[in-house]
């Protein structure tokens, strides 16, 4: 058996199909199979069934699939952390950054390491975090600047930031844009440019309306695209939910935007640096979330402490 089985073994679980998992491997499928017979040798025991819709895990695939993913990140750790000492402030960041996070905070923030840490190479996703929390999970991405969820996902630590609010805006030109207070009622006839249907914030206002007895919000427009939605809105009737510091930046850039006074639907999310609950944590990645906690004092009304979720 050799770490290279285990490394294909990973990817023909993850695409439940020898071919498929060939060409992500750039391998050959007899090659592919071969490593799959010498891990199954190895092991002594069958890894996978075959059914009509490709592979499926045994319950034996499944503990070694478990265990495989904690070897790999161990062994990544164990060869970043030797690269953390032998080159001090040197190597590589990854970091997944949600649609909701300010440019600028994000950008003030990388300028400083960049200053701290010249050595130090930062790729940057951005993503929600139904993409980037699976991704930091296996050891795809060191951290994740985003909105937290109230449940927190298992085994992730998180430095809690700032607290983002959740607002509904419209049209400076909608009618209901020149109305001291709006009513959720006065919203159940109402279009609206949305973010996707599996992402919290939609599914919130979709609560929000089933538990005031109205019937779910009509989406005309549904988009990650955070600019997309906006622009939709300013040139027509429809409504968004996004965060107050995303549509203050999009009227500072010129967008014609009011934001609704809707009691029923402000809501408040917190903002944190989110990284897996392991020993060893990528030195880049710790300074960076201290100049993060440092750049986001002004978007926080007190000081806020690291905290385990």
């Amino acid at each position: 058996m050799e770490l290279r089985d285990i490394e294909y073994f990973e990817e023909i679980a993850e695409q439940r199909h020898l071919g498929r998992a060939a060409e992500r491997l750039k391998l050959s499928q007899p090659a592919l199979s071969k490593s799959l017979r010498r891990l199954e040798e190895a092991m002594q025991v069958k890894l996978f069934d075959r059914n009509a819709r490709g592979l499926e895990l045994t319950a034996e695939g499944s503990l070694l699939l478990a265990r495989a993913r904690d070897l790999r990140l161990s062994l990544r750790n164990v060869a970043r952390e030797v690269a953390d000492l032998s080159e001090g402030r040197a190597g590589h960041l990854r970091i997944g950054v949600g649609p909701a996070i300010p440019t600028r905070l994000i950008s003030d923030a990388l300028t400083k390491l960049s200053i701290d840490a010249p050595r130090v190479a930062v790729h940057v996703t951005i993503s929600d975090a139904d993409e980037i929390v699976p991704a930091l999970r296996k050891g795809e991405l060191d951290l994740n600047i985003n909105l937290m969820h109230v449940s927190p996902p298992e085994g992730l630590c998180y430095v809690r930031l700032y607290e983002e609010e959740y607002v509904v805006c419209a049209s400076k030109r909608h009618p209901l844009s020149r109305q001291p207070d709006v009513r959720l009622a006065e919203l159940s006839n109402a279009r609206w440019a949305l973010t996707e249907s599996v992402l919290p914030t939609q599914q919130k206002l979709r609560l929000v309306f089933e538990e005031q007895g109205l019937p779910r919000p009509q989406v005309a427009l549904e988009s990650r695209s955070l600019s997309l939605r906006l622009q939709a809105v300013v040139a027509s009737d429809l409504l968004a939910y996004a965060s107050r510091r995303g549509i203050e930046q999009a009227v500072a850039e010129g967008y014609a935007l009011a934001v609704l006074p809707v009691r029923e639907l402000a809501w408040r999310r917190p903002v944190g640096a989110v990284h897996r609950d392991e020993p060893y944590l990528h030195s880049a990645a710790r300074r960076f979330i201290d100049i993060l906690q440092a750049c986001s004092s002004e978007l926080r009304p007190g000081v806020n402490s690291a905290g385990r979720v």
